[in-house]
């Protein structure tokens, strides 16, 4: 809390751009319309599993033409946890790749390997069980591992310092927004005459089509896109007035080395670090196990289980918007310092969370059932406040090494992904024992307390030195930003900055 208050008492920050800016619309938001896309396809791909593993092992929930597999809890729990065995190998090389060939190549490459693989899941299962179907969905999780760093490279070339909050909200709701879809129609889509199996087939399907667009439509920079105005390509790449340092010295990725001790003994790295694996514990024991939850405790079956399942994220897709307006109205006046501005939103996007899942523990029949939705919907919903507050932060310290920081981070964070559905099939051993579910939200909440506690204490939000690390001499001196990277903590937000 004392930082909040210090951080209210100075002044300093985003400048007022002088000259044109972009256009209000342009080539910039294309190409986060396309990555907001292309995150929900790849998210559809990825949460597939989690309907569709409860119609594969109970044939009577829906269509009973098709195969049943016998799958203990325990089979169920690598399952769902495989995906991200694979997730964790490629998250750094993802960003460095994304770094040195462009982002929109590491990005089409992962969604298209893993759209191949999807439409061969039931072939798998059918014919290798359990084992084979383990390893097809680790190597997809291989395939994906690129995508979030990529994301995160993409973005800090295609957003302004001003819009940076608002794009990067706007992408990655795209996330949930394919969360929403995929559980809302799995249930139903398993429970018709094209059984299970189309479930797999239908999201693979998608990402084939979403490749072909973001191919031929996106470019890594704006340098590299064909249309785009000399106008929003100046107000984009510019190194003068109104952006912060860390936006002054966006240099050729291609000239620097990834300064990896400097970033390894960095403070607010590893700050960064420890509230990712934390938000990754919450939400990916939620994402996963919520179907499961519903069905033995709240005794739902899967055609409402699905939709009920998609709540929450679509909550948190609109709610991702409602917190963008919100800001903007704390920031119109330009008095908000820019980590003020993060750590609220990031305690709104944990604590709130943590207070409904303390409430759902004590959740223990169906009759409470409307109760559950709701606190369920208030945990995973209120988390899209975090997009205005750790997960934008990578950007906010190093500019030119975002996609490397988020490869990192979230590299460590999915090994939380990892551990959350094994720690739960250790705890849940009766998935009608509300008391073993109970422990189950008590340490998530727990997870969830102490990683914003340590984000408001050490947190940071200025660029760090390691951002410009040194070029060779010949063009130092051309190329080194003219101000001084050490920005104020206390900055405060230009109006319609997020």
């Amino acid at each position: 809390m004392v930082f909040w208050c210090d951080c209210l008492q100075q002044h300093n920050g985003y400048q007022q751009i002088n000259g044109a800016q972009g256009p209000r619309f342009g080539v910039r938001h294309i190409q986060c319309i396309l990555a907001f896309c292309g995150l929900a396809v790849a998210y559809a791909l990825r949460v597939n599993l989690s309907v569709a593993i409860v119609a594969m092992t109970d044939r009577n929930a829906t269509n009973p033409d098709f195969e049943e597999f016998n799958w203990d809890e325990g089979i169920k729990s690598y399952l769902l946890s495989s995906f991200f065995w694979g997730y964790v190998v490629t998250q750094v090389p993802g960003g460095y790749l994304s770094h040195k060939y462009g982002a929109k190549f590491t990005f089409f490459f992962g969604v298209l390997f893993c759209s191949i693989l999807t439409m061969l899941t039931p072939v798998a299962a059918e014919i290798g069980d359990w084992p084979l179907l383990l390893a097809l969905r680790s190597v997809q999780g291989l395939c994906q591992g690129m995508i979030f760093p990529s994301t995160h490279t993409f973005l800090a070339k295609w957003a302004p310092a001003e819009e940076r909050g608002r794009l990067v909200s706007y992408c990655y709701s795209g996330a949930q927004f394919g969360t929403v879809i995929m559980l809302s129609i799995s249930g139903f889509i398993a429970s018709s005459w094209m059984g299970w199996p189309s479930i797999f087939y239908v999201s693979g399907l998608a990402g084939l089509v979403w490749c072909l667009v973001w191919y031929y439509c996106s470019s890594s920079t704006p340098a590299d896109h064909p249309s785009i105005t000399p106008q929003e390509r100046r107000y984009i790449e510019s190194s003068s007035n109104g952006r912060r340092p860390s936006d002054a010295g966006r240099l050729e990725v291609a000239e620097m080395k990834t300064p990896w001790c400097r970033i390894l003994s960095s403070l607010p790295f590893w700050t960064l670090l420890i509230v990712h694996c934390a938000n990754n514990w919450g939400f990916w024991t939620l994402l996963t196990e919520i179907p499961t939850f519903l069905k033995n405790i709240l005794g739902l079956d899967i055609r409402h289980n699905g939709p009920l399942s998609a709540l929450p994220y679509l909550a948190m897709t609109l709610l991702s918007y409602g917190f963008i307006f919100i800001a903007d109205i704390m920031n119109r006046n330009s008095v908000m310092p820019l980590a003020f501005s993060r750590k609220l939103f990031n305690t709104l996007g944990m604590w709130i969370p943590m207070t409904a899942l303390i409430g759902l523990g004590y959740i223990t029949t169906g009759e409470s059932t409307a109760l559950a939705i709701a606190l369920l919907t208030l945990a995973v919903g209120s988390n899209a406040a975090t997009y205005l507050g750790f997960q934008v932060n990578h950007i906010d310290l190093s500019p030119n090494f975002a996609g490397t920081l988020m490869g990192i981070t979230n590299c460590a964070a999915n090994i939380m992904s990892i551990i959350a559905p094994l720690t739960v099939g250790l705890i849940v051993t009766d998935e009608t024992n509300p008391l073993q579910w109970r422990i189950v939200f008590y340490i998530t909440a727990a997870f969830y307390f102490f990683g914003n506690l340590l984000f408001i204490i050490f947190g940071r939000t200025s660029p760090r030195a390691w951002n410009f690390p040194q070029l060779p001499a010949s063009r130092s001196n051309s190329r080194r930003p003219s101000t001084d990277v050490h920005s104020s903590e206390t900055d405060p937000l230009q109006p319609n900055s997020t």
